[in-house]
């Protein structure tokens, strides 16, 4: 059986290794997770106004997500402790790769097209504008000045079944470039039946 290169993007019908990750908490996640479709989520710095917006969006509709199978696993280039301040209060699992280890393997890049590409600024400016906010209120810490990993690191989603296999894939090309709750669950919950002509008709 041939070895997957560490740096090659996975693509979907590849195998995810099976491992075992520690969460900021404390606790294991294991991927895959039999009976459950893992998101696995490779975001960028503690901190980062547009992963805070981001994951914000599927904390409101975590029992959703849950009831379509879904297991959140999240990792960010930044250590345990920062992690714990910023993003602590989520419901998921969120795992620190400070030594980017995991974003190597699995070929998730840094580039200054993170936040150079105009579709960018949309989506930073709503995440600054939403991030004052909760930071002016306290319900947030501000972001930090210079965050470990710098601020060029591209997300991005992988999506692995119970039995390993790599469902469907996205490799951001900017840094608010993502799949959204609705794209996700589209992936995951099948089509509608279509209805069926009736004979005669």
């Amino acid at each position: 059986m041939s070895v997957r290169p560490e740096g090659r993007k996975l693509s979907m019908g590849d195998r995810f290794t099976a491992r075992e990750l520690e969460t900021i908490s404390g606790g294991k996640v294991r991927i895959p997770e039999p009976g459950l479709t893992v998101h696995l989520q490779f975001r960028r710095f503690a901190g980062c106004p547009i992963c805070h917006l981001h994951l914000r969006s599927l904390a409101r509709r975590h029992e959703e997500l849950k009831a379509a199978g879904l297991q959140e696993v999240i990792v960010f280039h930044s250590s345990a402790e920062e992690l714990r301040t910023y993003e602590g209060a989520l419901p998921f699992a969120i795992v620190g790769d400070p030594q980017r280890r995991l974003y190597r393997e699995y070929g998730v890049e840094a580039a200054p097209r993170a936040l150079l590409n105009p579709r960018v600024f949309g989506g930073l400016v709503r995440a600054l504008v939403n991030g004052f906010g909760d930071f002016f209120t306290g319900r947030h810490p501000a972001p930090p000045v210079l965050p470990a990993g710098g601020r060029l690191g591209l997300p991005a989603d992988l999506l692995i079944g119970g039995d390993g296999e790599i469902l469907a894939v996205k490799y951001g090309e900017h840094a608010d470039d993502q799949w959204s709750v609705d794209e996700l669950l589209a992936l995951v919950q099948p089509a509608p039946a279509r209805p069926q002509p009736v004979p005669g008709q």
